[in-house]
């Protein structure tokens, strides 16, 4: 009310202006509307007072002037009274500028009559009259402001015209004290107007924010109870419903009638009420009513015709004007949906939807309370790091799906091999985590990892398929090995990769030189991806020579890398690092290319056997490289042979033949390298016809030491190769009796350290230059 007082100008008061926010329009009728109520109070008032003036004058002033004076007043008040009663109605319309000026004129001509007294007939009277017609004057004023409260710009003509009467007569007859008087009162007068008014207009404003507050909760709780998934509630003190809205009886599960009145606990506590065992949540909810507080957003459970619903409840105690408890009003609405929603959303946050185990987020909390616990009581705790092996094989073989598959068992035989204090989950593709929350014996780490190497490595059956994989563990020990989650995952990390550099179906716990490594590596691959930029690989070639003849037939092209910053680097260590990153594919481009280029300088005869690795014959435009680099060096394509492995078949089989066949439709050969060492695809030797089967070296090697196994196997790929119209050549060839040996078995080719070891192009063609090149290579 204050704030509105202080926002109301003077000419608002007045009517003279319409500033600030308000709805002037409404207000403006709201006050002349009010006139009408005080009509006779003022009609009576002016009648009465003209009396006494009449019976003050009529001894003095000639009764008709009297006479002719009353009844020009009475006319004017009779208009002023049907002025007003026609502005009855001006709260529900415009008040009209006319309408205006014409209760104005009631004014005017109101004030300017009874100056008539005081100009005229005082100076007929005595003193004594003239003192008493000052005090009806007087009374007159402050009456106005009682009979035109709700119009103070009336009450300040009339006051000011009447006002200027009393001044005029007190100014002619001498009496300065009682002109001051006169003066000081009007201006008390008028600014008790000013207040009055602006009063009555900031209770008038206030009334009318009220009421439209009230229309407005009015219309919300009308949307509010017409909502399908809201209601409002009531109960009294004894926790009775009453006003039972029909959309609250529907969540009841009845009608309005039926629950009016009912113990509202009773009702939502379905069967369970006369057991008495109830939910917490309904605990709550009972004794928040009992200590009558005021609640918000309560999630109860509650049983409605034998189901379990959720509710939440908002509440308020409610109480009357004398301060008596009286009952709870709130609201309410069915989150059944929404909780189960909500469930669902909390449970795939934590848990992984493939294999139901927990998740990375679950592991990490589960880890860091581990780590908590192993701080606070000095003991250990223990993070197992799992990852499969030749699970990609699978997936690129058999399919996704059967990749999924595949990880649901693996997740069960991983839950089942837990025990309390351990919790396993998958942290994504085929990487598991154990963690062992007391690790105080080391031997129970040590066995639970062995234990999941051998579960994980017995055999699967996946939709007919029989498969094998195998699983790799690291291990760190907390708070010994990292102090925090992330210091800890990352040291395990560090074990696991070292176990799958054991090859596999290992156990390496974290050691602190895992971090030199790590850095090394990292190191490694930053100069790795400059090498190609900065020219520092090198090609080196080694010789292929007949079985027979002992003459040379190719080339192997090997790639070294000269480091800048590392210098010589083996192939052995930079070629897994250049597949994990994919920088095979650069390197592989670059090797085809610069290959072709230098066996440009050879004898025609001559051809040269270029590696390409899985990654790089899978890529679009692996036959565009082959085709760029033939024609850039002019080599024909019957000198270039492309060595493949057996694993480019476990990727994407069809991509990798495609790519095979549009080769040797160039007019390339192709060469199966590793032949027996990995998984070898006999139905791929018939549907692809490679030129030659290369025999690894560890069957060479077995086969000089008299392993008869090694010795059956190379027979094996010699007959093989020959049914199928290829040649085979034996890698790893160190001496002369091995060469021999190798001869005998029916290679067609050798290549090995006894023909010739790895060289620069430079000392590659120097040996055709030599009057021998047998006994030069």
């Amino acid at each position: 009310m204050q704030s509105i007082n202080s926002e109301l100008p003077i000419s608002a008061v007045l009517g003279l202006s319409d500033k600030g926010d308000f709805d002037w329009s409404r207000l403006r009728g709201l006050q002349y509307a009010a006139l009408a109520k005080l009509t006779f109070n003022r009609a009576f008032a002016h009648a009465m007072l003209s009396l006494f003036v009449a019976q003050i004058y009529l001894a003095s002033v000639w009764p008709v002037w009297v006479g002719l004076w009353i009844a020009a007043l009475a006319y004017v008040h009779v208009r002023g009274a049907m002025i007003d009663r026609r502005l009855a109605d001006a709260d529900r319309r415009k008040v009209t500028s006319s309408e205006f000026y014409k209760h104005a004129g009631t004014s005017i001509f109101s004030g300017l009559l009874w100056t008539v007294p005081l100009v005229f007939f005082a100076p007929m009277g005595s003193p004594g009259d003239a003192a008493a017609l000052l005090v009806i004057v007087m009374i007159l004023m402050a009456g106005s402001v009682y009979f035109y409260t709700t119009s103070p710009i009336s009450i300040l003509i009339f006051t000011g015209i009447i006002g200027a009467g009393a001044m005029v007569y007190a100014f002619l007859s001498g009496q300065i004290f009682v002109l001051g008087a006169v003066i000081l009162f009007v201006i008390a007068t008028v600014l008790g107007t000013i207040e009055v008014g602006r009063t009555y207009l900031a209770a008038r404003i206030a009334e009318d924010l009220v009421s439209e507050k009230e229309d407005v909760v009015s219309l919300l709780l009308r949307e509010f109870e017409e909502n399908e998934a809201d209601w409002l509630w009531e109960i009294d003190p004894q926790r009775r419903l009453r006003s039972v809205s029909p959309r609250f009886a529907f969540a009841l599960g009845a009608s309005d009638r039926e629950v009016e009145g009912q113990p509202l606990l009773e009702l939502i506590a379905g069967e369970n009420w006369n057991s008495g065992n109830f939910p917490a949540s309904l605990h709550d909810l009972a004794e928040r009513l009992r200590n009558r507080e005021h609640f918000s957003n309560l999630f109860v459970q509650v049983t409605i015709n034998g189901l379990e619903r959720w509710w939440e409840l908002s509440g308020t105690p409610i109480r009357d004007e004398r301060g008596k408890f009286t009952g709870f009003r709130g609201v309410g609405s069915d989150v059944t949906e929404q909780r189960a929603s909500s469930e669902k959303i909390a449970y795939l946050a934590r848990y992984d939807t493939l294999t139901s185990l927990p998740n990375r987020l679950m592991l990490t909390e589960a880890l860091g309370d581990a780590l908590e616990y192993a701080t606070h009581w000095r003991t250990r705790c223990a993070l197992l790091m799992v990852d499969l092996d030749r699970f990609k094989s699978v997936n690129d073989s058999l399919g996704h799906m059967t990749g999924d598959k595949l990880l649901a068992q693996v997740s069960a035989r991983l839950q089942a091999l837990m025990s309390e204090g351990t919790m396993v989950g998958r942290l994504g593709g085929d990487e598991f985590a154990i963690v062992i929350r007391d690790a105080s014996d080391l031997d129970v780490m040590r066995t639970l990892a062995g234990r999941v190497i051998q579960s994980l490595s017995e055999p699967y059956q996946v939709d007919q398929h029989t498969l094998y994989v195998g699983a790799s563990v690291g291990s760190a020990i907390g708070p010994r090995d990292g102090k925090t989650v992330e210091e800890l995952m990352r040291n395990a990390d560090l074990a696991l990769y070292r176990a799958k550099d054991l090859g596999g179906g290992e156990h390496c716990p974290f050691e602190p030189v895992l971090h030199a490594s790590a850095e090394e590596r990292r190191q490694l691959e930053v100069s790795l991806r400059k090498a190609l930029g900065l020219d520092e690989f090198v090609l080196h070639y080694q010789p292929v020579v007949d079985a027979r003849s002992e003459s040379i037939v190719s080339f192997e092209a090997l790639v070294r890398w000269h480091s800048s910053d590392h210098g010589f680097v083996s192939p052995g260590k930079f070629i897994p690092l250049a597949e994990d990153t994919r920088l095979i594919v650069p390197i592989g481009k670059w090797v085809l290319r610069q290959a072709c280029f230098e066996a440009r300088n050879w004898p025609e005869h001559i051809k040269v056997n270029v590696n390409v690795s899985p990654e790089q014959l899978l890529e679009p435009g692996f036959h565009q490289e082959v085709i760029d680099a033939l024609a850039a060096s002019g080599l024909r394509p019957e000198r270039l042979e492309i060595e493949v492995t057996e694993s480019i078949f476990l990727r994407d089989a069809s991509v990798a033949r495609n790519a095979l066949e549009q080769a040797m439709a160039l007019g390339c050969s192709i060469a199966l390298d590793d032949f027996g060492t990995g998984y070898s695809s006999l139905g791929y030797l018939r549907k692809l016809r490679f030129s030659t089967i290369k025999v690894d070296r560890t069957f060479v090697q077995g086969a000089s030491q008299g392993s008869n196994e090694s010795l059956a196997i190379i027979n094996a790929v010699v007959a093989m190769a020959k049914s199928l119209d290829m040649t085979t050549t034996a890698e790893g060839v160190e001496d002369a009796d091995q060469a021999e040996l190798i001869r005998n078995l029916g290679c067609d080719k050798i290549q090995g350290f006894h023909f010739g070891r790895p060289m620069s192009s430079d000392d590659a063609l120097k040996l055709f230059t030599a009057p021998d090149p047998r006994r030069r290579a």
